[in-house]
């Protein structure tokens, strides 16, 4: 008889019977993977996760559904290879540990939150929390309880290839790793702009800033134009993106309020932001600061025009950022929406240019001058697009921004530039940007500097200090601008499965626009740069090809060869099969069989089937995963396959976030719901393209589903056999609608059409 189960003693049900199963795993050891000659494998990875905080159900839906695909491939037949490693290496956990060894109120509060997970004595967590002055006591802490978490949630690893991105054997790795691709050249030393933190005074990566990958902190270059100030060997030095514009240039604007500074940048004479020129100091110019003053003491004044010479007014506009670039803009109304709205604002209200001096009738000359030609809009594309988007002052900055964004891109590949832009007129502004500033470069009044962009400003490492650009002497650099190794990314790219499809032109548009990146820093955890050990190699640089290390890890653990015994012919030999086997044994102590038993490992296992993780990777880590591969190794040895799911990106359509304090930690996931409601929910809730929201009312209806199946499947069970009463119509009827419902789900999780398979 089926038993009718309300809905938290059917949770609670569901609780025991995963808890048995989970201790069945561990005990029969059924996701141990050992190489089998003859039987087809499948090996699959998911990033590493890092070690210095709990992870949340967000990070659960990546895990989940690359488990999902794990355990299929297991009922297919297949060897399935699933192993998990600790990400530990940069700068993120020292300054977590630094904070609290100093005692900052806000990361003691929040620790304090992220051990109660954990622990319920309110004396335990304090003793915890003062051994995380210890770096490495964060790690031990957070690791111990990862690997319970991924067990919480029915996660099939096999853990005896763990390890962490600082032990001795991993250094070692990578160590091997540096010095092949500084032998075919991709790394470099050299002058170049990079993300920089001004308190630890250290180039800096994705996991360095707070936010990560999600900020999408970047470095780009701005063209500094120099308009002469009447009757001064001075210059008000104005920043754009869009040197072309210079052509319909009006007045130049500054912000009233702001700082800035007349400098001398290399000997000349500049006034720019006081911001400017902290940052430029940085750039590996020489800054010398000779009078601070108000923005308002420049209104009024007069410039020179660097193409004609005519003479342009400086005047307010509150929208000019100090912090960005410059601090200093030139106007074009016609095509820039801030400037259209800025001069509209001054028409409006002439009595804020008359308190400094400027009379009404000087405002109202002001016309904006056409000098692009685009299809669609009218002789001012500014224009249209502030009406467009409803933009009514200058400060309306997120309508602007829009409206910016549509008139820059529209322009730049489809404008043409008009008869009033000299030698460039006829042109398409795609096709001559670049000559255009080789042009004005050339007649000495162009120069540039770097600045940080980002979804979110300003940009903050977690140290806690502001992240700029910077230029520094010496740095060290991987350099993906190398043409060669270029085609060989898009080879091996092109050779692989990408899912969704749609994925693939973002990473053929990130291999291109790739260049050098800096691979190295002088604090942080991790391994010293081999070839000048006072760097450290920073944490993407390190996470590369380290899905080769989860193949022999175990044998090497097992067979208790020590670090110092893991030199480069090692690596050449197992990893590459180069070398003579007798040689290896002679030079690192480690014998002959053992040597081919961790080849067999590596060479069964390789290449990597399965890569799954999330969007904000593709940027960053997946592509360089694709260099590093293609650089490194045989190209039977590249990677097969990069799957990817959308993020959860909120919770009751908030943003997930622990400053909102709505995070679930998966420590919850078996205490709140059950590792099973959990799974279904977090896979079938949307599918993999699609953004998920965590809503409570949804977990309830698939609580209420599965329940309804298990009642379902137990009514069945409990039928009697029918024996002899199988060739019923309604018994082939059934059959066959199982038999293409298997089918179909099938075909979908072929496809990673996880929510297809369990409702179609």
């Amino acid at each position: 008889m089926v038993m009718q189960l309300k809905r938290n003693d059917f949770i609670n049900f569901l609780r025991g019977i995963e808890e048995k199963w989970r201790k069945y795993w561990d005990r029969n050891r059924v996701y141990y993977a050992e190489p089998k000659p003859g039987k087809e494998k499948f090996f699959i990875t998911i990033p590493y996760p890092y070690v210095s905080a709990p992870l949340h159900v967000g990070h659960g839906r990546t895990y989940t559904i690359g488990d999902i695909i794990a355990r299929y491939k297991r009922m297919r037949g297949y060897n399935v290879f699933f192993p998990m490693a600790f990400h530990i290496t940069g700068t993120p956990i020292e300054a977590v540990s630094w904070r609290i060894m100093h005692k900052d109120p806000d990361t003691l509060k929040l620790y304090r939150w992220y051990i109660s997970f954990y622990v319920e004595n309110p004396k335990k967590i304090e003793k915890i929390l003062k051994t995380f002055s210890d770096p490495w006591s964060i790690v031990n802490f957070f690791s111990k309880h990862c690997i319970k978490d991924f067990k919480s949630i029915g996660l099939s690893i096999d853990w005896r290839h763990r390890f962490t991105t600082g032990d001795p054997e991993y250094n070692a790795f990578v160590t091997w790793q540096f010095r092949k691709l500084y032998e075919k050249g991709f790394i470099k030393k050299g002058k170049y702009p990079l993300l920089f933190c001004t308190s630890h005074k250290n180039a800096v990566g994705e996991d360095d800033i707070l936010g990560g990958d999600e900020v999408k902190a970047q470095v780009i270059e701005f063209n500094l134009i120099k308009f002469k100030l009447v009757d001064e060997d001075i210059y008000l030095v104005a920043a754009t993106l869009r040197p072309e514009t210079l052509f319909g240039v009006t007045n130049v604007w500054v912000n009233p309020e702001a700082d800035y500074v007349l400098v001398k940048v290399d000997g000349e004479k500049w006034i720019i932001s006081e911001k400017a020129a902290f940052k430029l100091s940085y750039q590996d110019r020489k800054i010398e600061i000779v009078e601070k003053f108000k923005g308002e003491k420049l209104i009024g004044r007069k410039v020179y025009s660097p193409l004609d010479n005519r003479e342009l007014l400086v005047l307010p506009a509150p929208f000019v950022d100090p912090n960005n670039a410059s601090g200093i803009v030139y106007s074009v109304p016609a095509h820039a929406p801030y400037d259209w709205a800025a001069l509209v604002d001054l028409k409006r209200n002439p009595e804020e240019a008359e308190k400094y001096g400027i009379s009404a009738s000087e405002i109202e000359a002001i016309q904006p001058i056409s000098i692009i030609e685009i299809a669609g809009y009218s002789e001012y594309p500014a224009k249209d697009a502030c009406e467009k988007h409803e933009v009514e002052s200058q400060t309306d900055y997120e309508k602007l921004d829009r409206a910016t964004e549509e008139i820059y891109k529209a322009e730049f590949y489809n404008g043409i530039l008009k008869d009033n832009c000299g030698e460039f007129a006829g042109y398409r502004i795609s096709d001559v940007k670049d000559k255009v500033i080789e042009e004005f470069r050339s007649r000495g009044f162009l120069d540039v500097m770097y600045e940080v962009t980002a979804l979110k400003k300003p940009v903050i490492c977690r140290c806690g200090g502001e992240v700029i650009a910077a230029i520094l002497p010496d740095q060290w650099f991987i350099d993906y601008s190398n043409e060669r190794w270029k085609q060989l990314a898009r080879e091996c790219l092109a050779n692989m499965a990408i899912i969704p499809e749609f994925h693939r032109r973002l990473f053929e548009y990130t291999i291109e626009w790739l260049r050098e990146r800096p691979c190295a820093r002088k604090r942080g955890i991790g391994t010293k740069l081999p070839f000048d050990p006072e760097w450290i190699i920073e944490s993407l640089s390190d996470s590369t090809i380290y899905m080769a290390f989860y193949t022999v890890i175990h044998q090497i653990k097992r067979h208790r060869i020590k670090a110092d015994q893991l030199t480069e012919s090692f690596w050449d030999y197992v990893l590459l099969g180069k070398g003579d086997r007798e040689k290896v044994s002679k030079e690192t102590g480690i014998p002959p069989k053992t040597l081919d038993k961790l080849r067999l490992h590596f060479e069964y296992w390789y290449p990597v089937d399965l890569r799954h993780t999330a969007p904000p990777h593709i940027t960053n880590h997946l592509t360089f995963f694709i260099f590093h591969h293609a650089a490194i190794f045989d190209e039977d040895k590249w990677p097969r396959a990069i799957s990817i799911n959308a993020i959860v990106s909120g919770r009751e359509g908030r943003k997930m976030s622990k400053s909102y304090g709505n995070i679930i930690p998966l420590a919850d996931v078996s205490r709140k719901y059950s590792t099973d409601l959990y799974r279904l929910y977090i896979s079938s809730d949307a599918d993999i393209k699609t953004e998920m929201d965590w809503r409570e009312a949804r977990v309830a209806a698939t609580a209420k589903n599965l329940q309804r199946f298990w009642e379902t499947a137990i009514k069945i069970i409990e039928l009697p056999n029918g024996k002899g009463r199988v060739n019923r119509i309604i018994d082939k009827w059934l059959t066959s609608k199982l038999n293409t419902k298997i089918k179909n789900a099938t075909e979908h999780i072929e496809n990673f059409e996880i929510r297809s398979a369990i409702f179609k």
